[in-house]
């Protein structure tokens, strides 16, 4: 079987340009230096394999770096100047809580704008009442981006402690009395019970991680599992479905690997698929950091 360029999906790279709050600063040396409101912070970043850009100075006025453990995201913070604990940023009207932790997650994923943006603007598209399942949705800006633009959302995570930080950033967003149903669950469970129950969705936000672990102790992997869920979320489509968004984090693949998972499931639907990394680009443009892999399909 031959191909032709027309045939082949255009992958492309996203990069947040509307963020007040967060700023990529410099880059190297196995590190990151990110400033999130008024704290710059310096994080382990494997991908920078370059020399750094800025001079030693600015990267010395770091407030807290993170030092890695040999636990993949684990790690402890080395304080530099004194940080007021939690402190919260803005994206466009959707506020998020920042706490550091014994990780280098720190509740936002900044490259994730350019999908808020997209999912507030699928929502408001359709021009009618929607329902959205976000599965895996961490700290809920996903959440709170959709609600805003006036869907009902249900918002499971594995992690009782992301379901509270997410509930309470919907409170700091002005979005608190929206319609959002909290679940403490494993995706893959909650989705059979809707399956049974004929429970659909117009819009499906998916952020699953490489590995993690479900309250009960079931063991989540990436590639064991994803063709599963995307085949349970197939299930709980509406007949009349919207969109979904897909985040791929930390895998050794292609962005043509969920683009295709994705038009197996839309096949009957027609719509538009796009797909590639989501990056960010540091303060003078010398360096681009991919992040993940995202697939998107709308309906238009």
């Amino acid at each position: 079987m031959s191909y032709n360029n027309r045939s082949l999906p255009e992958l492309r790279l996203l990069a947040p340009t509307d963020w007040q709050d967060y700023e990529l600063l410099d880059t190297g040396k196995g590190e990151a230096l990110e400033r999130f409101g008024p704290y710059k912070l310096i994080r382990p970043e494997p991908q920078a394999i370059w020399s750094r850009t800025l001079p030693k100075t600015l990267w010395d006025s770091a407030d807290a770096v993170m030092v890695p453990t040999q636990s993949e995201y684990g790690g402890y913070w080395e304080y530099k100047n004194k940080i007021h604990q939690p402190w919260v940023i803005d994206y466009k009207g959707l506020k998020c809580e920042i706490r550091l932790s014994k990780s280098r997650h720190i509740g936002v994923f900044p490259e994730q704008a350019s999908q808020w943006d997209w999912i507030e603007n699928q929502v408001k598209r359709a021009n009618r009442p929607i329902r959205v399942i976000n599965l895996f949705g961490y700290t809920g800006m996903a959440t709170a981006a959709a609600v805003r633009a006036g869907a009902e959302v249900t918002h499971v995570d594995a992690s009782k402690h992301a379901v509270a930080w997410a509930s309470h950033n919907l409170d700091l967003s002005g979005l608190g009395q929206a319609p959002v149903r909290w679940l403490v669950e494993d995706a893959r469970k909650y989705l059979k019970r809707e399956i049974k129950r004929k429970s659909f969705y117009d819009g499906i936000i998916l952020d699953p991680p490489k590995f993690g672990r479900g309250p009960s102790g079931k063991v989540w992997s990436y590639f064991e599992d994803i063709s599963d869920l995307l085949s349970q979320c197939q299930r709980v489509l509406s007949s009349k479905p919207k969109f979904i968004c897909l985040t791929s984090y930390a895998i050794q693949a292609s962005a043509l690997v969920p683009h295709q998972a994705i038009q197996e499931i839309i096949r009957d639907f027609g719509g538009k698929i796009e797909s590639g990394e989501l990056v960010t680009v540091d303060k003078n443009g010398s360096h681009i950091l991919s992040h993940s892999l995202y697939s998107r399909w709308s309906s238009e």
